[in-house]
């Protein structure tokens, strides 16, 4: 009976190495509520990430929602339908009504040639995603941005660390939200951040974030309790010390899955982008039926027959979705790139403890050599 691999597994730092970090905690008997090790994790992590302020979350899904009411926005926000649902969600928890733009057929982040029909009276922000860690075009985005005077807040939940022309991609927009999710490339188990501008931005995230006070007697406004625990913060700063060598594990594998599958013909892969440092979150491929002589679903299934679990990232389209079927940008001939790629995209096994064995046996069966 052969082991299984499922499409992602955790990277975490050697527990000798946490020992001390709890022993610490403690020690101070300081759970959460902006501990010494939230503190000088927010520091480390700016620093590590090149930006000049952030804040850190529980998790990326609140560090969404926060970010919608911290730049008050309303009305309607032109948005992605191929991501993770929590995108989308967040919109709908603050009362907004998402319009769905359809993607780029290369990279499938939010296509800007399409992003200028979709505005209206109502429309008062973007939130594009950059998919798999890959940016979108960011100046263009701004470009029309600054044009209608729409604010921009970029899901990068996969885009940790990752750097176009030397620059962290997360500097563009209004804000840029963070996922340290245990599936992500860097992880705290469960956490997040948002990435913002400007010191009086900050404020007001780390005040929403918990509760809305402003000292212990006055309460500003309605907040939420999204705040990082001292144990994921503690985490997150020794997970600092791995990262670069994750990263570095994830490029060598996604290097031989390119190399083993070059030939496979039906089966299509990504390319870096010119002047882009990567993180190598994800390994999409495509599945042209035609030319493959089976079909994305056929191939995930017949991975499965082998213990391997590969993921339909992302299959359905959140257009998909009872919530938001409705909607008229949902329509199918409005998305039709998404469309497609939702019916032949596959996320193949990628983590920096796979082995060059595993990885070749997934390699042979995709090209039917078992």
């Amino acid at each position: 009976m052969s082991k299984k691999i499922f499409v992602t597994q955790p990277a975490m730092p050697p527990l000798d190495e946490f020992m001390p970090y709890l022993e610490q905690i403690w020690d101070n008997k300081w759970l959460t509520n902006n501990g010494p090790f939230h503190q000088q994790y927010e520091e480390e992590l700016a620093q590590y990430l090149g930006v000049n302020h952030l804040s850190v979350f529980s998790n990326g899904t609140l560090a969404l929602i926060t970010a919608l009411q911290a730049l008050r926005i309303t009305g309607e926000v032109i948005t992605t339908p191929f991501s993770f649902v929590a995108t989308t969600h967040s919109l709908w928890w603050n009362n907004i009504k998402p319009v769905f733009v359809d993607i780029e057929d290369q990279y499938y982040n939010l296509d800007p040639q399409k992003i200028e029909a979709a505005i209206t009276p109502q429309t008062t922000a973007i939130m594009p995603v950059h998919v798999y860690g890959n940016p979108c075009n960011v100046e263009e985005i701004q470009r029309i941005a600054d044009t209608y005077g729409l604010r921009i807040i970029y899901d990068a939940a996969h885009a940790f660390g990752v750097k176009k022309d030397g620059q962290s991609i997360l500097n563009w927009g209004d804000l840029s939200i963070l996922s340290f999710h245990a599936t992500k490339t860097y992880n705290t188990i469960e956490g997040g951040a948002i990435i913002c501008q400007n010191e009086k931005t900050k404020q007001r995230i780390d005040l929403l974030k918990n509760f809305g006070f402003r000292d212990e007697v006055t309460v500003i406004e309605p907040g939420i309790n999204a705040k990082m625990n001292e144990l994921q913060a503690a985490y997150g700063s020794l997970q600092l010390k791995h990262v670069d060598k994750y990263i570095a594990k994830r490029k060598e594998i996604v290097e031989l899955y390119r190399k083993l599958l070059a030939s496979v013909q039906g089966i299509s892969m990504m390319t870096d982008m010119d002047n882009v440092e990567h993180n190598y979150s994800y390994f999409p491929v495509r599945v042209n039926t035609a030319e493959y002589g089976m079909t994305r679903d056929e191939l995930y299934l017949e991975l499965q027959k082998y213990d391997i679990f590969a993921r339909r990232y992302f299959y359905p389209l959140i257009s998909d979705f009872p919530t938001y079927k409705g909607l008229p940008s949902s329509k199918a001939d409005n998305i039709p790139v998404a469309t497609q790629v939702a019916k032949e995209i596959i996320c193949l096994p990628i983590y920096p403890d796979l082995a060059a064995d595993d990885i070749t046996r997934i390699c042979e069966i995709i090209s039917k050599k078992h």
